[in-house]
């Protein structure tokens, strides 16, 4: 059965690369966030990666090396040498808070913290971890632990159901 895992690319060879892994029929996840960017004559709104210099695929080991191959790849994250699988929660998990379209912030990797699991609202089913809580709001952060790093968003806090 075909795993996930985190692919890094070159630096701002994240589409290139997801292109072509996908062209020889790997199936691959870039997820993308909208940032407002600004230049000297104009501000404009931008799909840019999620998380840069990385993009998730879908593969058998055996087919590791096709993989690496690709133009724009330069490894696939694991433990020493050997790949390591990214679970498939952790991908539902950054599903579904990308495709729920938050206001997505980049947040430091956590190793600790309050761990919840919402059971209500647009982002039922996600599970992260508690950063801040304030004026009836929470910060969540869902982490991808192979890339050591993290997104956060503000919910209300009566979507919030179990708490480890």
């Amino acid at each position: 059965m075909p795993r996930w895992f985190a692919v890094r690319t070159a630096p701002r060879w994240e589409l290139r690369a997801s292109s072509e892994l996908s062209q020889r029929a790997f199936e691959i996840w870039l997820p993308l966030c909208h940032v407002k960017h600004k230049w000297t004559d104009r501000t404009k709104v931008v799909d840019v990666p999620l998380f840069p210099g990385y993009l998730f695929s879908r593969f058998h080991l055996r087919d590791r090396v096709c993989v690496l191959q690709a133009p724009g790849v330069k490894q696939i994250l694991g433990i020493g040498v050997t790949p390591a699988p990214i679970s498939q929660s952790e991908i539902d998990n950054l599903r579904t808070l990308v495709d729920a379209k938050p206001v997505l912030v980049p947040w430091p990797y956590l190793h600790t913290g309050q761990h919840v699991r919402i059971d209500r609202g647009p982002l039922t089913g996600v599970e992260g971890f508690v950063a801040r809580a304030e004026d009836g709001a929470l910060r969540i952060v869902v982490s991808v632990n192979l890339l050591q790093r993290s997104v956060a968003t503000h919910i209300d806090r009566d979507w919030v159901g179990s708490v480890d």
